[in-house]
């Protein structure tokens, strides 16, 4: 059994400032518990940054901890694995406590919507299949009509 805290900055990690909007760490924690059956991040959002688009092939599930975000869906039109159209199906307001499921294969954003404020949350990335690995695919976005390359 291992045990870790998700107060506080210490043990965290830059991301790939490719994949974010603005500043953004996280912590990773299921490496610091040894989880094998999912990744689990601590993510922190600052001065409104947000997730590129993107999808994962495995779930996930968020758990707001701190401020406002929210959650933004999208429907891809067109064959192209690179350059598509896409239309914003949903957007889900996300809440201190808010707990939300992202099915594997949905085309999300995720992050805060405030500038003044930070937004953090866990995200618990389910592995697909035992013993493989979860992957996210990243996209560039005007998050409102088109997907101009994979990231």
């Amino acid at each position: 059994m291992k045990k870790t805290n998700i107060s506080g900055t210490g043990d965290k990690r830059k991301v790939n400032p490719d994949w974010f909007t603005n500043k953004t760490w996280m912590k990773v924690l299921s490496e610091k518990i040894k989880a094998k059956d999912q990744d689990i991040y601590h993510v922190h959002f600052k001065n409104g940054s947000r997730t590129k688009l993107h999808q994962h092939n495995g779930n996930q599930v968020l758990i707001v901890v701190k401020g406002n975000g929210s959650l933004e869906i999208f429907r891809k039109y067109g064959s192209s694995k690179s350059n598509f159209k896409i239309q914003k199906t949903e957007k889900i307001s996300l809440n201190e406590g808010d707990v939300v499921h992202i099915p594997a294969k949905t085309l999300h954003t995720h992050g805060s919507i405030d500038k003044k404020t930070e937004f953090s949350h866990l995200a618990i990335n389910i592995l697909p299949k035992k013993n493989t690995t979860y992957k996210t695919e990243w996209y560039e976005s005007d998050f409102k009509t088109k997907v101009s390359k994979i990231i």
